[in-house]
């Protein structure tokens, strides 16, 4: 059986990066933000999802350079790990570093979210070389990458919907949000904040909100709008 090696592919197939050695280990994180909403009386404040975070995953990737020699004929190890580093670079045309996708073997993916599509950046990179020639050339790194997840929002509305335009539920406003802000997280869409309005009489202006009120957020079904 072949082994499969970890493989970095850009978004516009125009570069394949392959490690040379596979990572021993891998690490994935992911967490979601919240924010306190502090209500007078309560022994603690309230909770508020405000959205999640980009599943990031680091690894170690090792690059050497040896076997070409270590004295008379020598190559320098950066002239392999330059392809890793100009994921950083941004991008002449798209003004941006660029977006590439991972492969490892047949149907696996490095993050945990499960999209069919996992584009994704490069956030950070350490290199640190290990062994030189006499003449000074290093001969061979360890880099110390971190990719972070970039689905973008129309394959994050499709493959993980929101069902909250089908229910009535009921949300607490953190400071300084908005009314576009919470119609866009509850439905998806800014500008069905007219329904969450007529929902809510009591708050008055609906440009100006008050952190700590709570509001019924209307299901959708039914044609509002």
């Amino acid at each position: 059986m072949q082994l499969a090696k970890l493989t970095f592919i850009t978004e516009d197939g125009s570069q394949t990066i392959q490690a040379l050695y596979n990572p021993e280990k891998y690490s994935v994180n992911k967490s979601v933000q919240y924010a306190e909403i502090g209500i007078p009386g309560l022994d603690e404040p309230v909770l508020q999802f405000i959205r999640g975070q980009n599943e990031k995953v680091t690894l170690d990737l090792f690059f050497d350079t040896t076997e070409q020699g270590m004295a008379d004929s020598v190559a320098d190890v950066r002239t392999l790990t330059l392809s890793v580093y100009n994921l950083l670079i941004v991008d002449t045309e798209t003004h941006a570093p660029p977006r590439f996708s991972i492969e490892w073997g047949a149907g696996y993916s490095l993050f945990g979210q499960g999209f069919t599509s996992q584009l994704c950046v490069l956030e950070s990179m350490n290199e640190e070389f290990t062994l030189f020639a006499p003449t000074g050339e290093p001969l061979r790194a360890k880099l110390t990458v971190t990719i972070r997840m970039a689905a973008s929002v129309e394959l994050q509305f499709k493959e993980n919907p929101r069902h909250s335009p089908d229910r009535t539920t009921m949300v607490t406003v953190s400071r300084g949000q908005r009314i576009s802000d919470i119609a866009y997280q509850q439905y998806g869409d800014p500008t069905q904040w007219r329904p969450i309005a007529d929902a809510n009489p009591s708050i008055g202006n609906p440009r100006f909100l008050t952190a700590g009120t709570i509001l019924t957020i209307p299901s959708l079904r039914g044609g509002s709008s």
